[in-house]
């Protein structure tokens, strides 16, 4: 079974992008695209993200914050990468409300990024 993570870089106030849709920056991982294999979902996203975690072995990512505040109650796994940055405004992390969650880790990556990873409580 699939483990369905939302992760992204986010200012230290919690933006994902400044108001002009500039990224913060990208998680500091290697990141994959979609390429030829993406599925355009038509009807209930719910019950095709369960099937998918039903059927794939590995991790399956999430990719932004309106997605992840659509298949919110299916999320496993929130990776927020925070940099040392504040864009004082644009789009937040959260989409949504903001679930209740408790952290399981935390991770120094390189000189300038932290990483907390947190679970649904």
């Amino acid at each position: 079974m699939a483990k369905l993570v939302f992760g992204m870089s986010q200012s230290l106030d919690g933006y994902v992008d400044d108001a002009a849709g500039t990224l913060c920056m990208p998680p500091p991982r290697t990141l994959t695209s979609v390429g030829p294999n993406a599925t355009l979902i038509r009807g209930d996203l719910d019950a095709f993200v369960r099937d998918l975690k039903a059927t794939i072995d590995g991790e399956l990512d999430v990719a932004g914050p309106e997605l992840a505040a659509a298949v919110a109650p299916l999320i496993d796994e929130y990776r927020l990468y925070f940099r040392p940055y504040v864009l004082g405004g644009g789009k937040p992390y959260f989409a949504g409300a903001r679930p209740p969650l408790r952290l399981v880790a935390t991770d120094r990556i390189g000189e300038d990024v932290v990483q907390l990873t947190y679970v649904p409580a």
